[in-house]
């Protein structure tokens, strides 16, 4: 059995529709939160098992001995150390046969806030003595592109990177590829994969092919990390979310995010989704 955790989330409903069209559906398992959003896998034949990060005792039987599992990191930033040695836990006493794990680009490399709990994740995954596989992703398209209409509304984009600094983003379904094919593939036990687009873009030229498609030249509102930091604490943001927000740019400058190794594209057997793709599709919403 394949079995993917927190799968009614974007990245799992991808990942899980890929494996459907890979192997067998009797072969697939989900393990999710609110077992009713998990319905309409149920309907196509996936076995559906409900459990929760937060509850280590509702996991007790969310994994079989053999099995191959991947843990989609949690959303809940703050949570995620607990939540994912967890889960890390209960597929280790199941005596699961792999565990694949979705942590962030630069792994132990990424000195910033939002990489901390993906690093502890990784080096508790590795020492619990698992066959694991790192899938150190990148940045999303849909970081950007679903923010489109957000864009157009307040009259621009903002950020607080450097000029010219490149970030490699790859879409949602690149990275859910890779996934599906380090669960349904061979030698990749205990591997590391550092996972980006194979193009990287700075923000004036997303700024510049977003204002050709929305049809409206849009400004970029480049600021100070400290101005940067006061727009999205008066725009009501969770404390949390600011300074990993801010953090990220900050990133961005330092050019961690654009790291290219090819490692996606070689994993899904072609290249990774163009931003300007993204950015058509997600005008078209708009």
């Amino acid at each position: 059995m394949i079995v993917v955790t927190g799968a009614t989330g974007k990245l799992g409903t991808l990942v899980v529709e890929g494996l459907v069209n890979q192997v067998p559906v009797e072969e697939i398992a989900v393990v999710v939160r609110d077992a009713a959003k998990a319905r309409r896998f149920g309907e196509l034949g996936v076995e559906v098992r409900q459990a929760d990060y937060s509850d280590p005792a509702s996991l007790t039987d969310a994994f079989r001995e053999g099995e191959k599992v991947l843990l989609i990191s949690g959303s809940e930033v703050g949570q995620r150390v607990p939540q994912h040695k967890a889960v890390i836990d209960a597929a280790k006493n199941a005596g699961v046969a792999l565990l694949a794990y979705t942590s962030i680009l630069g792994g132990p490399a990424a000195d910033f806030e939002l990489a901390r709990e993906h690093q502890i994740t990784e080096r508790y995954l590795i020492d619990s003595g698992l066959p694991y596989v790192l899938l150190r992703n990148g940045w999303y398209h849909e970081n950007y592109t679903e923010a489109l209409g957000q864009s157009l509304a307040s009259g621009g984009f903002l950020t607080s990177t450097t000029e010219g600094a490149e970030i490699a983003t790859a879409s949602r379904a690149d990275f859910a590829a890779a996934a599906v094919a380090v669960l349904t593939g061979e030698g990749h036990v205990n591997a590391e994969y550092e996972l980006s687009g194979d193009e990287a873009w700075t923000y004036e030229q997303f700024t510049a092919e977003a204002s050709r498609r929305l049809g409206k030249e849009l400004p970029l509102n480049r600021v100070t990390p400290e101005v940067h930091r006061g727009i999205l604490e008066g725009a009501g943001l969770p404390g949390v979310l600011v300074p990993i927000l801010v953090g990220v740019d900050d990133a961005i400058s330092r050019g961690l995010l654009a790291t290219r190794t090819g490692d996606l594209s070689r994993l899904i057997g072609r290249p990774t989704t163009p931003v300007s793709e993204a950015i058509a599709q997600g005008a078209k919403g708009v």
